[in-house]
């Protein structure tokens, strides 16, 4: 089965913060779980794809980059997108589609804007996803803090599904490159 490991959002600014926004909650265990990550994509012969926000940094400089602390491989694919959704007006789905690409890990930022809408998009483009729990990060907002917005949508997108496909949700300490998505089937 192909694999491919989604990695949204994990630019220097919207990681780090800037003058008007807060750093994402737990920014270094984010950036050492994303390395750790790629590391076991790279084991498994799994893709790496790279989501870039054009909205982060105005769409320029090293604030729009992928973080500087994560080990970016050599053959990640890299696409740029200008909405919440990884899949609309970008190569993505095409791309993946092209690969024979089955079963996709995610992780980034934030988590109930891109990563959600992420997560849902792809069940219903027919992959079965392995959302990483301990992987994906945010800021507070004002009625939750962004542990209340990770903890809820962990909970609510772990057996999330769409009729076939669905979404599963694991720690980076797991074997996120062997899918147990046929227990919910």
């Amino acid at each position: 089965m192909k694999q491919a490991l989604l990695v949204i959002d994990a630019q220097q600014e919207l990681i780090d913060g800037n003058e008007n926004e807060a750093s994402v909650f737990e920014k270094n265990t984010l950036l050492n779980n994303i390395n750790t990550v790629i590391q076991k994509a790279l084991v498994a012969n799994a893709l790496v794809v790279f989501i870039r926000d054009k909205d982060v940094a105005d769409g320029q400089g090293d604030g729009f980059q992928i973080h500087q602390e994560i080990n970016v491989p050599p053959d990640a694919t890299i696409f740029d997108k200008k909405a919440t959704n990884s899949f609309y007006g970008t190569p993505l789905l095409d791309f993946l589609k092209e690969q024979q690409v089955e079963h996709l890990v995610m992780m980034g930022c934030k988590t109930e804007h891109c990563i959600d809408t992420a997560v849902r998009t792809a069940t219903v483009n027919y992959f079965d996803v392995t959302l990483v729990g301990d992987g994906h990060s945010t800021t507070d907002s004002v009625p939750l803090t962004a542990e209340q917005i990770i903890h809820h949508h962990n909970r609510i997108l772990n057996g999330h599904y769409n009729v076939d496909h669905f979404s599963d949700v694991r720690n980076s300490d797991e074997d996120l490159f062997s899918p147990n998505h046929n227990n919910y089937r």
